[in-house]
C-alpha cells in the first residue's frame, strides 16, 4: 500500500511540475508584444547568421550576417526575402513562418499539445499545420522561446537557434515595410 501511495504521490507531483513549466511557458509567452534576438539558421546544414525583430502578430524584420545584405521582412501578409542580386516574394500564408509569427494560435496550440523535454534544459512541442511539421523551443528555465524547427513539403529541414533575447522594445514600425525590388 505504501508503494501504491508514494507512485502515485510521485507521478502527481512531475505532473504538476510539468503543469507549472507550461504555465509559465503560456504566461510568458502571452505577455510578449515583441521580440528581437540574434540567430543562427541551418537549412539543410547551411548555416548562416543575424538578428531578427519579431512584432506580433505575424510581422518579422531579419537582417543577415552575409555580405550579400540578405533582408527578410515580412508585414504580416506578405514575406520578402531580398540580396544584392535577388528578389523573392511569397504570400506568408503559404511558408511556415505563419504559423511561427501567430503567437495566438501558437498559444492555442501549446495549451492543448503534450510538452517534451528536450534534453535537461528544453521543452519541445510538436505539431503539423499546412503540411508543415513545426517544433518550438523553450528554455526550462526562463520560459524563453529559443528556437524553432520545421520540415516543409519538400522535406527541408530549417532549425533556427534564438540568443540574446529582448522583449517588448520600442520598435521603428517602418522595417516592416517590404522592401522593394531593384
Amino acid at each position: 500500500m505504501k508503494k501504491l501511495f508514494f507512485i502515485i504521490f510521485y507521478l502527481s507531483v512531475i505532473s504538476n511540475v510539468s503543469a507549472s513549466v507550461k504555465g509559465n511557458i503560456i504566461k510568458k509567452f502571452t505577455d510578449i508584444k515583441n521580440v528581437s534576438f540574434d540567430f543562427e539558421q541551418n537549412i539543410n546544414g547551411k548555416i548562416e547568421n543575424g538578428n531578427c525583430i519579431i512584432e506580433y502578430p505575424k510581422k518579422i524584420y531579419c537582417r543577415y550576417d552575409l555580405n550579400n545584405q540578405k533582408v527578410l521582412v515580412s508585414n504580416g501578409k506578405s514575406l520578402v526575402i531580398k540580396t544584392l542580386s535577388s528578389y523573392y516574394f511569397y504570400p506568408l500564408e503559404k511558408t511556415p513562418l505563419d504559423t511561427i509569427l501567430n503567437k495566438d494560435y501558437l498559444l492555442k496550440k501549446i495549451k492543448n499539445l503534450d510538452q517534451r523535454n528536450a534534453g535537461n534544459d528544453f521543452i519541445n512541442f510538436n505539431f503539423v499545420e499546412n503540411e508543415n511539421e513545426i517544433n518550438l523551443f523553450f528554455d526550462k528555465k526562463t520560459y524563453n522561446l529559443i528556437g524553432w524547427q520545421t520540415v516543409d513539403i519538400y522535406q527541408n529541414v530549417s532549425i533556427t537557434y534564438l540568443s540574446s533575447i529582448k522583449r517588448n522594445q520600442k520598435l521603428d514600425k517602418e522595417i516592416f515595410k517590404l522592401p522593394q525590388q531593384n
